[in-house]
């Protein structure tokens, strides 16, 4: 089961990366870009969603697109899951005590390579081989 220091150890691992609070929530940033977040539900979400609505920790991360979303939420829906807030957006939410730690690692990692600027993830990418 993750954590949020594992949220915070990874995402800060990356180059570049910073951490605020907003709304007394954590989220992680590239060079000012949002790429994870906590992401509690908001009262229409858990309507919306029943007793389907997780009640843990909630991570937001951005996808590359909203083909590469709908792959993730077909490939694992107990852990990734979405709702009508983020229809056509390219965001997923994560069951953070449903994730295990290497795949929270590839979820935040990916996330970060798509908002950081691309010369900043390609020199990570070149480093990473």
């Amino acid at each position: 089961m993750a954590s949020w220091d594992d949220v915070r150890r990874i995402a800060l691992a990356l180059p570049e990366t910073s951490e605020r609070l907003s709304r007394d929530r954590c989220q992680w940033l590239v060079k000012d870009k949002l790429f994870v977040w906590e992401r509690p539900l908001r009262a229409k979400e858990v309507a919306a969603l029943g007793d389907a609505a997780p009640d843990g920790p909630i991570l937001g991360a951005r996808v590359e697109h909203v083909g590469a979303k709908e792959a993730l939420l077909a490939d694992d829906p107990q852990v990734f899951f979405t709702t009508p807030h983020f229809d056509g957006f390219p965001a997923i939410l994560v069951r953070l005590g449903s994730i295990a730690a290497h795949d929270l690692e590839e979820v935040v990692t990916e996330a970060w390579l798509v908002r950081a600027p691309r010369r900043l993830a390609e020199a990570y990418l070149q480093d990473s081989r």
